[in-house]
């Protein structure tokens, strides 16, 4: 399982619209998920270490950043036939454990992951009220475990910036996590 970093973030690139289909039945786009601030956009999965580590936090995260009119979607994008826990029943079911406040939606052909230039799990995508793109950093210093519970809240505190101001941190730090699991095909 490759760790990778995601790439320096590329202000102002626009998000690109999907049509999704989420664990609760729905379909999503851009248009039902952003937020009158802007939108948050993470790629994630089940298996991930990195995810596990702060899964907890994103939920607290998504949870405060609604309420400064930030959106937030889901997307798992790994192909579960070569890691079946990140199936969509697995993923339906990690929803509901866990509480997800948040879409939770599968990108069966991985084409938005492509889209998007997805690296890894976790990878964050956070967009203006216009949909442009002003972070794509990490959530905190966790890797693999959970950073202290007193650690800097880099993405929460971009997304705050992202709601106020319009414009992100000009300095962010990498997101680290599992590559995306691409088919092979």
């Amino acid at each position: 399982m490759a760790s990778l970093e995601t790439p320096v973030c590329d202000f102002g690139w626009k998000a690109v619209d999907f049509d999704l289909p989420g664990v609760d039945g729905r379909r999503y786009n851009l248009a039902s998920v952003q937020g009158e601030k802007g939108l948050l956009v993470m790629f994630i999965c089940n298996h991930c270490p990195y995810v596990k580590a702060v899964r907890e936090r994103i939920i607290r995260d998504v949870s405060e950043l609604r309420g400064a009119g930030i959106g937030a979607i889901a997307i798992m994008s790994n192909d579960p036939a070569d890691y079946p826990e990140d199936s969509f029943d697995n993923m339906a079911k990690v929803a509901k454990e866990h509480g997800y406040t948040f879409p939770y939606v599968w990108d069966e052909t991985q084409e938005v992951a492509k889209a998007y230039g997805a690296v890894c799990t976790p990878d964050f995508f956070g967009f203006n009220r216009q949909l442009e793109l002003q972070y794509r950093g990490r959530l905190d210093a966790s890797r693999k475990e959970a950073a202290p519970a007193d650690a800097r809240r880099d993405l929460f505190e971009g997304m705050l910036q992202v709601a106020k101001t319009g414009q992100g941190p000009q300095e962010q730090i990498s997101s680290i996590g599992c590559s995306i699991k691409w088919r092979t095909e």
